[in-house]
């Protein structure tokens, strides 16, 4: 390690907001960069600031549109070539992670291009949350601190949750496990739901596996899209005779017309975190910062420490 190698922590346009909240937490200068961009959409990136022999941390979500990405990469490359240490990037939405393993003949596994792309680039380091698939961390040949926004989330529910009447549902079977970790921790029964797609984006039916008669019932996702498996689920466990029902998702893309779908579903609340910007005004979306989160992990990582009294579950 170079000697009191200086930390830098600079971000891409669109993850901007985070990035700040993420220095105001580290106590530091969000660093000075330059994207410039020409009549044809392409651009150019620079550091307006020596980095050379800096820890140089790049705070970029990976959501759509691809000009997000492309911007990171020029930011790693940028990095390298301006002789800094080590180049880490903080994802916290890993985009394309919907493709993590062929399904079917003739297909891409986008998550594992992505994963390549970043390292040839240059990465030393990946610091992400909630990752679609978990083996897509195995697609890296450098580190990776995968991070869970349950540590957000349980304190949350402790804080302002009927947990005598609370129950955990997962809105597909795929899910099971990470909504089975959340009963398990917090001693809450479990329901599922089985559902079957005309095609991606578009499910045709959702049947609830569990009792939720009477019940609180809080969803929970990694993420949400078009907001059409977790409306549909939704409305299902209303009809079934739920109290309540609430969701749970890490990474909120909410394409259209996932925010019209949520306010007239029967959902009460949609809890989800700043990993992706939201701004499209729906009353029931109630957003929580991971600023802290990434914060305190990326103070960790750069002192050496152990990040895994981070994880909850």
């Amino acid at each position: 390690m170079i000697k009191d190698a200086p930390i830098k922590v600079f971000s891409g346009t669109n993850t901007r907001y985070l990035a700040e909240n993420i220095c105001k937490s580290l106590h530091c200068e969000l660093g000075k960069m330059n994207i410039q961009h020409f009549a044809d959409g392409e651009f150019a990136v620079s550091y307006e600031e020596s980095i050379r022999g800096s820890y140089v941390y790049l705070v970029q979500s990976t959501f759509p549109n691809s000009d997000n990405l492309m911007e990171l990469l020029l930011m790693i490359d940028a990095a390298k070539r301006a002789s800094a240490y080590k180049i880490i990037a903080v994802i916290p939405y890993f985009g394309w992670a919907r493709q993590d393993r062929k399904d079917k003949p003739r297909v891409s596994i986008g998550a594992k291009l992505i994963a390549d792309l970043l390292s040839v680039a240059g990465i030393d380091r990946l610091i992400t949350m909630d990752l679609h698939a978990d083996q897509i961390q195995g697609f890296f040949d450098v580190p990776v601190d995968h991070l869970y926004a349950s540590t957000i989330f349980v304190e949350h529910i402790k804080r302002n949750f009927n947990l005598d009447n609370l129950i955990i549902a997962s809105p597909d079977v795929g899910g099971s496990k990470r909504a089975g970790s959340y009963s398990k921790y917090l001693g809450l029964p479990l329901v599922l739901c089985h559902k079957t797609r005309e095609k991606a984006n578009v499910v045709s039916e959702i049947k609830v596996i569990g009792d939720v008669a009477g019940k609180d019932v809080l969803i929970v996702d990694d993420m949400v899209d078009t907001a059409g498996t977790l409306t549909k689920a939704a409305d299902v466990m209303k009809t079934a005779g739920a109290k309540s029902v609430r969701a749970l998702v890490s990474h909120a893309m909410m394409s259209d017309p996932a925010s019209e779908r949520v306010e007239k579903s029967g959902l009460t609340e949609l809890l989800t975190t700043d990993s992706i910007p939201y701004a499209k005004g729906c009353e029931k979306v109630k957003v929580l910062t991971i600023a802290d989160l990434f914060a305190d992990s990326i103070r960790r990582v750069y002192e050496n420490e152990s990040i895994s009294s981070l994880y909850i579950i």
